[in-house]
């Protein structure tokens, strides 16, 4: 009798064991519990500012090539679109700070001009930016029906923290920890997809990689 329970009892303790065992990470690289948190409701994207925001004097001055930049989310990966998705919900009905996008996915000849003319956009060469691979997005607030780009103010600044905080939160790598600081910028890094600058290697947790993948 003993002999004939015996499988069945392992066959009992590992079923039992396997629900409680700590859960697999999915393909994206995240653990299931915040993959849920993102699958439990899809949010719709974000309504765009008026064009007519991007394309002052004081945008182009701040950040040169803003108003001829991809703003359309259809165009970032969906796990990206859901992440920012839900800092800017979180960034609004929380914080008060309405954000729109800058820019989204970007070409390689467009990186690259921007590579050779406006350093204060980007230093990443055409190829080597996560932008060109829907993994990355530029964003900033919108006040007063303009937008709020620079941090030199107390304001933007405690925004962009609060924004760097929260994309944390979902996986995103935040621009404004780098030794070049670049307040608006978010990638996701932790995508499962190639690193851009190592197209043979996917990115894992807590890569230590270079920074200024923008």
């Amino acid at each position: 009798m003993t002999l004939l329970l015996a499988p069945v009892l392992a066959a009992l303790w590992l079923s039992n064991g396997a629900r409680h065992a700590s859960p697999p990470a999915t393909a994206e690289g995240h653990h299931p519990v915040a993959r849920a948190l993102l699958d439990a409701e899809q949010l719709a994207m974000p309504q765009p500012a008026p064009p007519r925001v991007f394309t002052t004097r004081e945008v182009e001055r701040v950040r040169p090539g803003t108003a001829s930049a991809n703003r359309d989310w259809q165009q970032l990966k969906p796990g990206l679109q859901q992440r920012l998705a839900r800092v800017f919900d979180r960034m609004a009905s929380e914080h008060g700070y309405r954000m729109v996008l800058l820019e989204g996915y970007r070409s390689p000849a467009r990186q690259q001009r921007l590579h050779r003319g406006a350093k204060t956009v980007t230093r990443a060469a055409a190829g080597a930016s996560y932008h060109q691979y829907g993994l990355a997005a530029d964003c900033a607030f919108l006040r007063d029906d303009r937008l709020v780009i620079s941090a030199r103010s107390e304001w933007a600044l405690a925004g962009y923290r609060l924004y760097g905080r929260l994309a944390a939160e979902y996986g995103l790598t935040w621009g404004g920890a780098w030794r070049m600081r670049d307040y608006g910028h978010v990638e996701w890094r932790d995508s499962g997809h190639a690193d851009p600058r190592n197209p043979r290697r996917a990115k894992t947790p807590g890569d230590p990689s270079a920074e200024n993948g923008r």
